[in-house]
């Protein structure tokens, strides 16, 4: 039977992109969002079923794991999508944003990765793909806690490679540039211009972009790739 794949964050943008991608590749897929209505509306659209968990939650999503456990079966390909943004400059940055950003960003991945990670090393194959982002290699004025963040999963990533390695478990990490989705699509069209610009193949990233090196990294092919980090930014930053 092919692998259950877990998206959190994925009724949207990258996430959603990723979930169908994996699907088409043969994979059966899940997707965990915050709301009952975000992830009705992505069954509807596309038939892929999703449980509501807030995955900054450890013990809700120890719940979850039981209930994908219990519903659909084991779950052999973790993506770790979910994310916020709170931006401001870190002068003015209050605690709550600080906080909450951490929580969805990082915590999320350990709790997600903490109650799926036992049963992948008891079946001897699993394959962990942590979305972190060029702002973590780079930084990015206003996004010290985004930038915090997804650098962390990257020594998380890299730290979880290694310990799971001789149990047939991959772990790593996409850092995606700018890719247009549905936050960035609701900046002026003259700024995303301007943006694409800037990068070296003149044009936006996409959330397709991002689940083919998903898919890559989900796949068979992968197998001798563990705590790597993939950049998918169009040479952005090299």
């Amino acid at each position: 039977m092919p692998p259950l794949a877990l998206v959190t964050g994925g009724a949207s943008g990258i996430g959603a992109a990723i979930a169908q991608r994996l699907r088409a590749d043969g994979c059966a897929v899940v997707i965990a969002d915050l709301t009952d209505a975000k992830i009705a509306g992505f069954a509807e659209r596309t038939g892929i079923p999703g449980l509501v968990c807030d995955v900054a939650d450890f013990d809700a999503v120890e719940r979850m794991a039981g209930a994908l456990e219990a519903r659909f079966g084991p779950v052999g390909v973790l993506v770790n999508n979910a994310g916020i943004t709170r931006d401001a400059m870190v002068h003015k940055m209050t605690r709550a944003q600080w906080d909450q950003l951490i929580a969805v960003n990082l915590t999320a991945t350990f709790n997600t990765t903490r109650w799926l990670a036992p049963g992948m090393r008891q079946r001897r194959w699993g394959r962990i793909i942590n979305i972190s982002s060029m702002t973590a290699q780079r930084g990015q004025v206003g996004q010290a806690n985004y930038a915090a963040a997804k650098a962390g999963l990257i020594g998380f990533t890299k730290t979880i490679a290694l310990e799971l390695a001789g149990f047939g478990i991959t772990a790593n990490c996409i850092a995606p540039g700018f890719v247009r989705t549905e936050m960035t699509a609701a900046m002026p069209e003259a700024v995303l211009t301007a943006e694409a610009a800037r990068i070296p193949v003149k044009r936006l990233g996409t959330p397709d972009d991002i689940a083919a090196a998903a898919a890559y990294l989900a796949s068979d092919a992968a197998s001798f790739v563990t705590g790597q980090v993939l950049a998918v930014n169009g040479g952005q930053y090299l």
